[in-house]
């Protein structure tokens, strides 16, 4: 990553610091971030007009304030980065998006999106995190060509959870994540209920929607 201080040296420990939740609500001043990196998480506001993705996808640095970090890992709690002014995205793994990071949607436009793209249950694999959720691919799209290479930088992923290793990591109250491509290692469908792959049907698929597809 090109920000080594985003990165924690090993067998540094953390400085202890005061205990904060990283919660913060959307103001004018900016629009609330809550982002992964390979060791750190770090919460504040990006300076930015617009939707979150858009942002993310300019693959600029991004104006940072009232910036709050701790290791990913969760032995230290949050404290106050106040010498951090900017993030690039690159630096990013995973960016937890919640209510205020893109404008509204009307009720035509849910119903376009819901009829244009199909969900499909995946967990996806970016190292150290594995992000459990549902992705909306077009029809003729599978899962697996996410791995391909893309145009949009970070691929968004609805009632997702970021798992590292059986521990969640950020705000739980927040599902919507968006996941940087360039990390991502691994695509499988799984059940929703269980988290565990799918069941395979036997025999080839004959074109369109698949089985998966039919039964949600």
């Amino acid at each position: 990553m090109p920000f080594d201080f985003l990165r924690r040296k090993k067998g540094e420990d953390a400085k202890p610091a005061e205990t904060g939740t990283g919660r913060r609500l959307y103001t004018a001043r900016g629009i609330a971030f809550d982002g992964l990196t390979e060791e750190w998480r770090l919460t504040g506001l990006m300076q930015i007009e617009g939707r979150l993705s858009d942002a993310l996808n300019k693959r600029h640095a991004v104006p940072i304030t009232e910036v709050r970090w701790a290791p990913v890992d969760g032995s230290a709690p949050l404290t106050d980065a106040p010498g951090l002014r900017s993030i690039d995205p690159y630096d990013l793994i995973v960016v937890l998006a919640g209510e205020g990071s893109q404008p509204p949607l009307t009720d035509e436009e849910r119903a376009a999106f819901k009829v244009h793209k199909i969900p499909y249950d995946v967990a996806l694999e970016v190292p150290p995190f594995r992000i459990f959720g549902t992705v909306y691919l077009y029809p003729g799209s599978e899962p697996d060509r996410l791995l391909d290479r893309a145009t949009e930088m970070f691929l968004p992923v609805t009632e997702a959870a970021a798992m590292l290793g059986e521990r969640q990591v950020g705000d739980p109250e927040v599902d919507t994540l968006l996941v940087n491509r360039f990390y991502l290692r691994g695509v499988t469908q799984v059940d929703k209920r269980t988290r565990e792959p799918a069941p395979k049907l036997p025999g080839q698929p004959l074109g369109g929607i698949s089985w998966q597809d039919r039964s949600r």
